[in-house]
């Protein structure tokens, strides 16, 4: 029997927030924990109205898994990106952050053939090798900044996995920029008024000098890899050879260009905030980084490999709950096509809807003690009757992260490949935060290094 279709006006439209104009600006701004400030004080599903709705689109706020799912698995174009963070990112160039769903469909179907296990396999295999090499240096140093150095690391795995580049030793060049890009799309997306995009203003001149620097090195790679066919730059090769479904025309250098300014993106400053992370909460915690060491031990003294990933399951466990901790995207935008339902509320068309990934992962209804780092809360057996969408820290749906799969096995053979090698004493007793636009590090991450002794392997 087919069901009832029920029309948006037959649901109550969504409460707005019982908050003075400040407090709505400053919630919207703080993208972890400002959802949850609007959630405690209007709901799992709150309008955030910020002046006239011509002038100012207002926003919804959704914070429940039900919330999340009606919004991130709809497949019927209630939902898009053409919210303002989107339009604003558009300056980096069009990719599969950012397009529109239509010409995103195009995109995906063309790139996603790239990222099949075997190709994501070859692009992380470079993280072991650069993660142990990088360790001899820290217990040289004694001392370590874990931000600045998973910072260099996953640059140069990048580099090496995807430009045919060492981007290592360019971190300090490279790092600035592309914070100076990400800073950019934040301050135009979280303003109620901005200047027109043709003004000639000082930051919009430091937005397209950090453009050109990082777009120079992209473009470097690209003639690199199509003027030597030995040079191992895959994804690049990879990008050369593909075409358009639909057409089947190559790729244009343009394209490939922007695709490669999100992966860079995407590649170095989410990545790193998990190793940053979960080396710092290991720092705290000595028996987790114990529990971690005797797990890579048991695999034998050798460099670590993609296929050893199944026998790293408390390292998985590890990256989780840091991610679950201290999500690097701590919100998901949309922006509502039409009348929509969400979670049994109605939003009116045009709205911009924001998902607050960082609260569903920090909401005591939903985890036990959510401010605790416990990995043991993504044992075996314990996620069974979790709901599947508290936990997005790749989003969810049609339009999740593309390079998931890469990051996750980036992230658990840099910590295990890290930690089988070093004991880390965290020097912090909180970890320091700062929403350029993904969630990082925003502050030295300082910890004491020393030469681990080798591990005993736990008895199965």
């Amino acid at each position: 029997m087919t069901r009832p279709v029920i029309e948006p006006q037959a649901y109550p439209i969504a409460p707005d927030v019982p908050l003075s104009l400040v407090s709505r600006l400053n919630a919207l701004r703080v993208f972890h924990t400002g959802p949850g400030v609007i959630r405690d004080a209007g709901g799992p599903v709150a309008m955030v109205r910020l002046g006239p709705e011509r002038l100012i689109p207002p926003f919804a706020v959704i914070t429940s898994p039900q919330g999340a799912r009606d919004v991130l698995g709809a497949t019927d174009g209630a939902f898009d990106k053409e919210g303002l963070v989107h339009v604003e990112s558009r300056d980096w160039g069009d990719n599969v952050f950012n397009l529109p769903y239509e010409p995103w469909l195009k995109r995906r179907r063309a790139l996603q053939p790239l990222f099949t296990k075997r190709h994501v396999a070859s692009f992380a295999g470079h993280m072991a090798g650069a993660a142990e090499a990088l360790t001899d240096g820290w217990i040289a140093d004694r001392t370590v900044d874990l931000d600045r150095e998973c910072r260099k690391l996953t640059l140069r795995v990048v580099g090496e996995s995807i430009f045919g580049l060492d981007l290592g030793d360019r971190a300090q060049e490279l790092g600035p920029p592309i914070r100076q890009a990400l800073r950019w799309v934040t301050h135009r997306s979280t303003r109620p008024v901005r200047s027109p995009g043709w003004l000639p203003t000082p930051a919009r001149h430091r937005f397209r000098s950090s453009l050109a620097a990082i777009r120079a090195v992209i473009d470097e790679a690209i003639n690199a890899a199509r003027d030597d066919p030995e040079r191992n730059a895959e994804l690049i090769r990879l990008l050369l050879e593909t075409t358009d479904p639909a057409t089947g025309e190559l790729l244009t250098d343009q394209a490939i260009g922007d695709e490669l300014f999100a992966f860079v993106v995407a590649g170095h400053d989410t990545t790193s905030t998990t190793l940053s992370y979960g080396l710092w909460a290991m720092g705290r915690d000595p028996v987790w980084q114990d529990r971690v060491a005797a797990e890579v031990a048991a695999l034998g003294d050798r460099p670590l490999t993609v296929e050893d990933v199944p026998g790293l399951p408390l390292t998985v466990q590890v990256v989780h709950e840091s991610l679950r901790v201290c999500p690097p995207g701590p919100v998901i935008t949309r922006l509502a096509m039409r009348d929509v339902i969400i979670d049994g509320h109605r939003v009116p068309a045009g709205s911009n809807v924001m998902i607050g990934v960082y609260a569903l992962h920090h909401d005591p209804a939903l985890w036990t003690d959510p401010e605790k780092f416990d990995p043991d809360r993504f044992a075996p057996g314990r996620s069974a009757e979790r709901d599947r969408w508290q936990f997005l820290p790749f989003g969810a749906g049609q339009r999740n992260c593309i390079g998931s799969h890469f990051a996750m096995l980036e992230a658990t053979l840099g910590l295990a490949s890290i930690v089988r090698r070093v004991d880390i004493t965290s020097k912090g007793s909180t970890f320091p935060v700062a929403l350029p636009f993904t969630m990082t590090a925003g502050a030295p991450v300082l910890a004491g290094i020393r030469a681990r002794v080798p591990a005993v392997a736990e008895t199965q």
